[in-house]
Parts: structure tokens; C-alpha cells; sequence
């Protein structure tokens, strides 16, 4: 395998897997590559990422290789986070949300496998509107995070417990989950959401 092709998968593969991060000998393992020359991509994907003035950077975490922003930017993470004209949550939150509040535990590749399309940016805003939570660890590769839904999460929708939920049987016949989504907040009492950027991930 080239050079430049196993520093390209690498970056694929840490950026996949989000905030979980990799370690070098999980990354060996995964490229089939010895780990001394995985461990020299890293360092040259570093350099790339800090020559060529990115928006990300290469940091290494308690043993894990994570692809990360730039913490000079966190104002501007935080003005986006808090804009008022975020405040409601878009048709990828609300999918999300619903695939977390009935499946929960569950990670985010698994999310991601329901949805069809990455969801880091969805999961992120849930997260910042303390929706849903981390609650442990799945026993895979990598140790992922798993995700379940919060106490707001109760009181945004006024539900006493998760039993509350409408019954998934309810919309299992439904078709996409776009119109899964849609019934299942539809039923929920006393709850009308603004559904911003249909289609996409925000």
C-alpha cells in the first residue's frame, strides 16, 4: 500500500469513528499494516494537518488517535451552539432523537446505520441541548460511546418515564423514517416542534 493511500485511510477511518478515536494498534489491525509505519502516518497526517492550516488537527489522548477541532475556534462553536435561530431542532436532531429515545443504548454508528448518513452533527446538538447523554461504553471495538436519552428529555416533551412513549408498533409500518419521525413527535402530548433544514444535518 502507498504512503499517501494509508495516511488517507487513516484520516477516513478517525474521522468515522468520532470522538471514540482509534488506537495504533487498533489501526494496524483495521489497515493490516505493521504498527511502526501506522505510527509514522500519524505523525505525517499531523504535520499535513497543521502545514496546511486546517480546521481539524491530529491529537493523540490517553493512547487514542482523535480527530479534533481547533480549540482557538471554540467561541465560534459556542456563538453557533447558542444562536437563537438554532434554538429549535432540525428534521436530522429529530430523527436521531427518535432513533436514541427507542433504541437506546445505542451508538453512534448504529445511528448512523438506521439513518443513512453520518450523524455527529445531529448527536452534537442533541448533546449541547442535554437531550441525550452518554450512559456507557458498548463491548466492541474501539469501547464506542453509547447514547440514551436525558431527564430534559422527559420534561421537554412532558413524559413521567420513557414508558410514556408511543408504542413503536404504532409507526413500524410507516415509510422511511422521515415519516417514522413525524408520527412519533406528532403523538407526543402538548409538544409542537419547528422542523428547520429538512433533509439536512444540523
Amino acid at each position: 500500500m502507498e504512503f499517501q493511500t494509508l495516511k488517507s485511510i487513516i484520516e477516513g477511518l478517525l474521522f468515522m469513528v468520532g470522538e471514540e478515536g482509534l488506537s495504533l494498534k487498533q489501526l494496524a489491525e483495521i489497515t493490516e499494516i505493521r504498527a511502526e509505519v501506522v505510527e509514522e502516518a500519524l505523525h505525517d497526517l499531523k504535520g499535513d494537518l497543521e502545514r496546511a492550516k486546517r480546521g481539524i488537527q491530529l491529537v493523540e489522548i490517553a493512547g487514542m488517535f482523535h480527530l479534533t477541532t481547533l480549540p482557538e475556534h471554540v467561541p465560534y462553536f459556542e456563538r453557533m451552539a447558542y444562536s437563537p435561530s438554532r434554538s429549535s431542532l432540525s428534521q436530522a436532531a429529530l430523527e436521531t432523537l427518535s432513533i436514541v429515545a427507542y433504541r437506546q443504548p445505542i451508538t453512534r454508528v448504529e445511528i448512523e446505520e438506521v439513518r443513512g448518513v453520518k450523524s455527529d452533527r445531529a448527536i452534537q446538538t442533541l448533546v449541547n441541548k442535554d437531550l441525550i447523554e452518554e450512559v456507557g461504553r458498548a463491548e466492541a471495538i474501539g469501547r464506542p460511546i453509547l447514547y440514551g436519552t436525558t431527564k430534559s428529555f422527559l420534561d421537554y416533551f412532558g413524559l413521567s418515564n420513557l414508558s410514556e412513549l408511543p408504542e413503536a408498533s404504532e409507526f413500524e409500518r410507516t415509510e422511511g423514517l422521515e415519516e417514522e419521525t413525524q408520527l412519533l413527535f406528532e403523538k407526543l402530548e402538548g409538544r409542537q416542534l419547528t422542523i428547520e433544514d429538512v433533509g439536512g444535518d444540523k
